[in-house]
């Protein structure tokens, strides 16, 4: 494979939309995505109301990469072997002597299924993105709440948080206004979304000037789709992209079949009757990566057409992508941002009156580094308190590099470059910092550990 990668030569570029081409505010919209969970376990499964505050700094649990060991109640966080570098009971962190004893030095009993990302198990949850994020520091609060109250050995909460997670997030919930999510983002967009750069909305069109074909795979339904792309991107976002994919369930849309997955058409927002094949461009609802490049095909009258996807989730966008369809894949990582300590510009100019509810609350912002679980891409190994440390990747950061083509804080950072500019991409026979842009993260450079692993 060449070393490097440009847009250039991409016949189809493909994005995912929340927290890709749709950024949010992050304080606002976690404390919003917390707050909408827990109401729906206090008042219809009858959990401790205390899980209702929130403390100024407990944001700070929330660190994507982590995965819950439902039984246990534990978080992990693992190293690219499988071994786990950090971890904390509910959100108590244990101490590097407890992982030790608890985990030892070897692979991690799930780490098999996970590495694959399975992801439909009772057994664990995997934390990957910004929607998921506050829900990790609710269930942590859930098994501290159950510790206090019944001292469990083995916990079953999970099928409630999952039916906090339906009942927020259903399809017909947007419609509905049920839950506390849809109904404050409806009401107060401007709280929770950032609109999207004029620079980016340059290069759509610019991507789109050079004989691109642009696609909109998300698995949020058509009509948030609507409100987020009318707010970010304005009422004409429909003339960015010649084919939109709603509720399109990744990571399903790339491993199912047509058969198991077919394109539906939509009106008013309602799914119609399932389609035996993609004939022509325009908006669809679920549907398989398959029948899609069949149709790229056509429309770019080649057989191999060449596509790139952007997107913030490794296990529903970035490894699915790749491992299925063989497209080029860039992975969102605002962590990018966050490791180098910058904050963003735009927070620093608001006027104060603009400022949100929250941010008086001096709510962390999720993308900083955790104080509780330290970087993303580095940690070292446990070790008793006179041994050699060792420095080690993260799987996180491993499967950044096996996986995604490159890596970049948002879209905005490449959107003005020219077309043609040749990134270079991540491949094993390159360094290990060689596909992140415009800079590798500070933990992956060398003599930086111990300002980040502190």
């Amino acid at each position: 494979m060449q070393q490097h990668f440009s847009l250039a030569e991409c016949d189809v570029v493909g994005f995912d939309l929340d927290h890709t081409l749709c950024r949010y505010h992050l304080p606002q919209s976690a404390r919003l995505i917390y707050d909408s969970f827990a109401q729906y376990l206090v008042t219809e499964k009858g959990y401790d109301e205390d899980l209702l505050t929130l403390a100024p700094d407990s944001l700070d649990f929330c660190c994507k990469g982590l995965v819950l060991d439902i039984e246990e109640g534990n978080f992990l966080k693992l190293a690219e072997d499988g071994t786990v570098l950090r971890a904390s009971h509910g959100t108590k962190s244990m101490t590097s002597e407890e992982v030790l004893e608890i985990y030892g030095r070897k692979e991690w009993k799930h780490f098999n299924t996970v590495s694959g990302m399975v992801s439909r198990t009772a057994k664990y949850y995997l934390y990957d993105n910004y929607f998921d994020l506050p829900g990790a520091l609710l269930c942590a609060r859930v098994v501290d709440s159950l510790d206090q109250h019944d001292g469990q050995k083995k916990y079953d909460f999970w099928k409630d948080m999952v039916a906090a997670i339906q009942h927020n997030y259903k399809i017909s919930a947007f419609k509905e206004d049920c839950g506390m999510y849809f109904p404050e983002v409806k009401n107060h967009p401007d709280k929770y979304l950032q609109r999207c750069p004029e620079s980016v909305k340059k290069w759509l069109k610019q991507l789109k000037n050079a004989g691109k074909i642009l696609l909109l795979i998300t698995s949020s339904h058509s009509d948030y789709c609507r409100l987020l792309c009318e707010h970010v991107l304005g009422n004409d976002f429909e003339e960015y992209f010649d084919i939109l994919i709603t509720n399109a369930l990744k990571p399903g849309f790339f491993s199912h079949t047509p058969n198991q997955r077919p394109f539906r058409t939509l009106e008013n927002d309602e799914e119609q009757e399932a389609l035996l094949s993609l004939d022509k461009p325009g908006w669809y609802s679920q549907g398989n990566a398959i029948q899609l490049y069949d149709l790229l095909k056509k429309m770019t009258g080649k057989l191999d057409p060449k596509v790139v996807y952007f997107g913030d989730s490794m296990h529903s966008d970035i490894f699915p992508a790749r491992h299925y369809s063989n497209w080029e894949t860039v992975f969102i990582l605002e962590e990018l941002l966050g490791d180098k300590g910058i904050v963003p510009a735009k927070a620093e100019s608001e006027p104060l009156e603009k400022k949100g509810k929250y941010e008086g609350d001096q709510l962390k912002v999720p993308y900083f580094v955790s104080k509780q679980w330290g970087s993303y891409f580095m940690d070292r190994l446990p070790g008793l308190e006179n041994a050699e440390e060792t420095l080690v990747h993260t799987w996180s950061c491993k499967c950044i590099s096996t996986y995604s083509t490159i890596a970049i804080p948002s879209l905005e950072a490449i959107a003005d470059l020219p077309l043609d500019y040749r990134f270079t991409r991540f491949s094993s026979n390159s360094s290990a910092t060689a596909g992140y842009y415009p800079s590798p993260p500070r933990a992956l450079l060398p003599n930086e550990d111990s300002v980040m692993m502190k």
